[in-house]
C-alpha cells in the first residue's frame, strides 16, 4: 500500500452561524461544533483510506473562543498520523466575524478514525507530512495517544463500578 501526501485528503467546511445554532448564551452550541468536526474529519478519513471509516475516538475538544451570530465558522481537517488501520485527524475550527474580518481559532481536536470493510479493520496508507505545522501536530498526536490510553483504562474502571440500573430501580433497592 503506497503512502499519500497530507494535502491529498484535506477537507474544509464553511458554515454561516444562524440564530437556531445558538445556545442560551447566544454562542454556537458546542455539540454543533463537535458534529461538524466529526463530519469534516470523516471526509478526510474516507479520502485518505478510500474505504468505509468509523470514528474510533474524539480527543477532548478545546473550545478556545466563542462563536456568535456575526460569524461564519470554517473547519479544516487533515491527517497527522497513521497506524495500520487507524488515522489521527487534526481538526481546527476558525471563526470569522463577517462584519470585521477578525479571525480566531474557536476550537481544536484530534479525532481517530479506523478503516473498515465487512466489519473488520483494514490497512490504510501511511501519511507523508509536508509542512512544519503537520509535523508538530503529529508529535502532539503521539503524546495524546498515550494520554488517551491511560484515560481509557480509567473509563473502563469507572464502567466496572457504576450501576446500569435506572435511577428509580436503584432508589427502591435502598
Amino acid at each position: 500500500m503506497s503512502s499519500k501526501y497530507c494535502h491529498e485528503s484535506r477537507a474544509t467546511l464553511i458554515i454561516r452561524v444562524f440564530p437556531t445554532d445558538l445556545n442560551n448564551h447566544r454562542t454556537l452550541f458546542g455539540g454543533k461544533i463537535l458534529a461538524d468536526m466529526d463530519m469534516t474529519a470523516s471526509i478526510t478519513a474516507s479520502r485518505h483510506a478510500r474505504t468505509k471509516c468509523v470514528t474510533a475516538s474524539i480527543d477532548h475538544v478545546d473550545f478556545l473562543h466563542p462563536v456568535t451570530e456575526q460569524d461564519c465558522i470554517s473547519y479544516e481537517s487533515f491527517i497527522v498520523l497513521t497506524g495500520r488501520s487507524s488515522m489521527v485527524i487534526f481538526v481546527k475550527a476558525i471563526a470569522e466575524n463577517l462584519l470585521t474580518g477578525d479571525r480566531r481559532v474557536a476550537a481544536t481536536s484530534f479525532l481517530t478514525f479506523v478503516g473498515m470493510k465487512d466489519d473488520k479493520t483494514v490497512p490504510v496508507p501511511s501519511i507523508i507530512l509536508e509542512t512544519e505545522e503537520e509535523r508538530e501536530l503529529a508529535e502532539i498526536a503521539k503524546a495524546r495517544i498515550e494520554n488517551r490510553k491511560n484515560n481509557k483504562l480509567i473509563s473502563k474502571n469507572i464502567a466496572s463500578i457504576i450501576s446500569t440500573k435506572p435511577l428509580k430501580l436503584r432508589q427502591n433497592e435502598e
